[in-house]
């Protein structure tokens, strides 16, 4: 069997200096940038196949994922995020592979949503949406992102590599919408060559919906999607594009650190986004960190390695002493990938975007 590419030797946190324990906000990391969000993947298991995210090349039949006693547990989750919730962060993000795969996972989202002063979100690929999303209402799910990357079935059926249908995905959508999980955001990566003459058909589409659409440039996440320079069509492409059929002013974010560049449709018709991932640095203001589904943590999305939290929660740490271990591991964070990115990246060995989430 393939070993999975993201099991990297994990950083012991004995080499970290241990910040001391206290009953706030999580000093700035090097760069002077807050944490504020938490992404947790769940499961590093996928029912698509992207071919920029899980290409089946390499995520085929013999596959070795996670063992299930390897992942997290539900209450070692909750306990992790009550922790960083403690140190600032205000915004937890539920994430993959597909979240919608693991088990009874309405039971965690409960559970988290018992966390004050925390926003709950989940990003899925919507193929098992239609059927969740009531039970994650009602669970305390507060809003959702859907991936989908063409409307046409031939090129979505290509890029999922599942022979997934588009209509499965926007009914979804739809069902997430009618139990208040919005606005519903609609991420759509382009790869030049291959769905970039899907981005008009979903702008018409997602036009007066109430969704907020938004499109990613194709990233080089990961060591397995065979990512080059020239498959990226530029956000300011896409901005042109789309300006010259529905003109755009541009609104100011949301909140510090958010990556997307928001655009309003000039005749009122809704607001979309573009995340530049490639052409435009966006680390400055990143506050985000990543928990993995065993229990690794991340500083970026572009790591290549992590640092084991399992084993010390599992020792029995006090969550001052987590908290201390994770105020450490931010306060020593110095990452700018993308501000240093370069054409020799591609075979620096990083973790999967499938592993960790977008």
């Amino acid at each position: 069997m393939t070993s999975h590419p993201t099991h990297l030797h994990p950083v012991s946190l004995d080499r970290l200096r241990t910040a001391p324990a206290h009953a706030g906000e999580a000093p700035p990391d090097r760069l002077g940038r807050a944490m504020r969000d938490l992404r947790i993947s769940v499961t590093d298991r996928c029912n698509f196949r992207c071919s920029y995210c899980m290409p089946r090349d390499q995520f085929g039949r013999d596959h070795a994922f996670l063992p299930r006693e390897a992942l997290l547990r539900f209450e070692e989750i909750t306990q992790i995020a009550r922790v960083f919730a403690g140190l600032g962060v205000r915004k937890i993000r539920l994430t993959g592979g597909e979240p919608l795969l693991r088990k009874n996972l309405p039971d965690l989202v409960a559970m988290l949503a018992e966390i004050p002063d925390v926003e709950l979100t989940l990003t899925t690929n919507g193929a098992l949406l239609a059927r969740h999303a009531r039970a994650l209402r009602e669970a305390g799910l507060r809003r959702v992102t859907v991936s989908l990357d063409a409307l046409d079935d031939a090129v979505f059926r290509q890029m999922n590599d599942m022979d997934f249908p588009v209509a499965d995905v926007l009914a979804g959508i739809d069902a997430a919408a009618a139990e208040g999980l919005g606005p519903v955001k609609v991420n759509a990566v382009i790869r030049r060559g291959l769905n970039d003459g899907q981005i008009l058909p979903l702008v018409r589409h997602f036009r007066n919906s109430g969704h907020i659409l938004r499109f990613i440039e194709y990233m080089d996440v990961g060591s397995t999607n065979g990512w080059r320079l020239d498959d990226v069509l530029p956000a300011q492409a896409i901005l042109d594009h789309i300006h010259a059929v529905h003109p755009l002013q541009a609104l100011e974010p949301g909140y510090g650190g958010e990556v997307a560049e928001r655009w309003r449709y000039a005749d009122g018709a809704g607001e979309i986004g573009v995340i530049a991932s490639v052409t435009r640095a966006f680390c400055r203001d990143c506050t985000r960190m990543r928990l993995s589904p065993e229990g690794r943590l991340f500083t970026c999305l572009f790591a290549s390695q992590g640092y084991d939290l399992r084993e010390h929660l599992r020792a029995g740490d006090s969550p001052a002493q987590l908290a201390g271990r994770i105020a450490a591991i931010w306060a020593a964070r110095s990452d700018r990938y993308s501000e240093l990115r370069s054409e020799a990246t591609p075979g620096t060995r990083r973790i999967e975007m499938s592993y960790i989430g977008g």
